[in-house]
């Protein structure tokens, strides 16, 4: 793993303001043109592709992905799950992740540290579907607790990096 965080080291410092600049501009306008990221960063169109190419092949842009609306297609529920699994069921951790990888309503799902092993974020078109979920689809074995939080309020949701630390 170091090694790997190494790599990723080498990769940033090979950024320069305008390689940051760009990344910005393309965190919050991925279908900018090329011509308008070029105005932005005021290069040329060429030197902008190929700052822009650069940066996806090094790694730092995973992908491009438009952000829907989900209230407008029926989905009214975001819940953040916490779940606690058995101690000592390793085999049933490994099934445990191949299900989060299959299910589209868990949007993100992370492994931390603390009395819970995994917090998910889960879409669901309401209230009675998130509980479906809750006691159905997520009851397999090796899961001991599950314990849910409905989201009231969005306040902010981004996916955006900072990227002057």
């Amino acid at each position: 793993m170091f090694c790997k965080e190494r790599e990723i080291q080498v990769q940033i410092l090979k950024l320069d303001r305008t390689d940051r600049r760009l990344l910005g501009i393309l965190q919050e306008q991925a279908r900018a043109s090329n011509l308008e990221l070029a105005e932005t960063i005021r290069l040329s169109p060429a030197q902008t592709l190929r700052r822009h190419r650069r940066l996806e092949e090094l790694g730092l842009i995973k992908r491009y992905e438009a952000r829907l609306n989900a209230p407008q297609l029926g989905i009214g529920v975001v819940a953040f799950i916490h779940v606690t699994m058995e101690r000592g069921h390793i085999h049933n951790m490994a099934r445990f992740r191949e299900l989060i990888a299959e299910l589209a309503q868990i949007q993100e799902c992370f492994s931390v540290t603390g009395d819970i092993d995994y917090v998910l974020k889960v879409v669901a078109r309401d209230l009675k579907a998130l509980s479906a979920f809750l006691l159905d689809t997520l009851q397999i074995p090796g899961v001991s607790k599950v314990r849910s939080s409905v989201c009231l309020d969005e306040i902010k949701c981004t996916s955006a990096l900072p990227l002057e630390l």
